[in-house]
This record gives structure tokens, C-alpha cells and sequence, in this order.
């Protein structure tokens, strides 16, 4: 339990470091005329990804869930590949990063990276995806995993269509389908 909740503490810490890169992109963006996007979308999200680091280490302790090496190592991997591609998404779009919907116009859709699959337009929301249900079950809180499973599916369903319309909405016709 200790190791479990260390590793939700790390993950923890790591949304403070999301945070951080978040800001100053923002401010990066208002300098150069930014348009924001989902505005009323976005508290659910925070609360839903905080509960999220509260229920898993709540339900391994209140449930008394077992740590069963044979689902934890694959989940932990899982957990891992998620957060590279995270930090990945994150180095491609540098300063257009962000955690809320944020376009600065006329800048073309990024094509490199991660996002130069166009069958994958949100890799960033699969590696959130994978993390959902990888955390939880690294230490079997399979009710966390699924309800938050459930939950972000709505929010991730309202959060891309709003993405997708703001990158419509500000970007040049002549540049490629893949989204940023």
C-alpha cells in the first residue's frame, strides 16, 4: 500500500508539473492573440482527473484491494508508456501545450510527432485514457478504473468536439488534416 500510494503521489505530482508547463504556454499563447475554447467543460475535468488520484489509493485501502503482481506489472508498463507519450504530446506541440483549450489562430495544425498519424488525431487523450484505467489497476481498484473509465469517455467526447471546432475555427484551410 505504501508503494502504491508513493506512485499515485508521483502521478499527483506530476499534474502539478502539467500545471506549470500549462501556465507559461498560456501565457505564450495571450501574447499572441489566443482564442479559448470549452471553458465550462474544463472544472469537470479537473475534478474528475483530481478524484481520480483520490479514489485509487481510497479504494485500495477501504476495500481492502489485493496487489496482484500478474495485472500490477503490465498496468504498471501501461502507466509508464502512457506518461512518455503524455511528455511526448507535450514536447511536440512546445508552447501550444495545453490543459485547456487554447488556439492561437492562424498557426498551422502540428503534423510532427505523435500527431503525424492522422488515424490517431488525440494521442495526448489516448495516453489520459490509458492512464485511467492503468492507475487504478495497478493495485486492483477496478471500480475507480471504471467509473472513471465511464466518466471521461463523456468528458472526453464534449472536450474533443470542442477541440476540434476551435482548431477548425483557427486554423489556415491550406495545412493538413492532423490535429494539434
Amino acid at each position: 500500500m505504501i508503494w502504491y500510494g508513493l506512485l499515485v503521489a508521483a502521478v499527483a505530482a506530476e499534474r502539478v508539473v502539467e500545471l506549470v508547463v500549462a501556465r507559461r504556454n498560456e501565457r505564450w499563447s495571450a501574447a499572441r492573440g489566443a482564442v479559448v475554447a470549452g471553458q465550462g467543460h474544463y472544472p469537470a475535468m479537473v475534478a474528475l482527473h483530481s478524484a481520480l488520484l483520490i479514489a485509487c489509493p481510497a479504494e485500495v485501502w477501504l476495500a481492502g484491494r489485493p496487489f496482484v503482481p500478474v495485472l500490477a506489472w503490465p498496468m504498471l508498463a501501461a502507466l509508464a508508456a502512457a506518461q512518455a507519450l503524455r511528455w511526448w504530446c507535450i514536447a511536440t506541440l512546445g508552447p501550444r501545450w495545453n490543459t485547456r483549450v487554447i488556439v492561437v489562430p492562424g498557426l498551422p495544425l502540428v503534423t510532427s510527432g505523435p500527431y503525424r498519424w492522422r488515424w490517431l488525431r488525440h494521442p495526448n487523450y489516448v495516453a489520459v485514457v490509458v492512464e485511467g484505467v492503468a492507475l487504478p489497476l495497478v493495485h486492483t481498484a477496478w471500480l475507480t478504473a471504471a467509473v472513471f473509465t465511464a466518466l471521461n469517455a463523456a468528458l472526453l467526447t464534449v472536450r474533443i468536439r470542442c477541440e476540434d471546432r476551435a482548431l477548425a475555427a483557427a486554423t489556415p484551410t491550406t495545412t493538413s488534416t492532423a490535429s494539434a
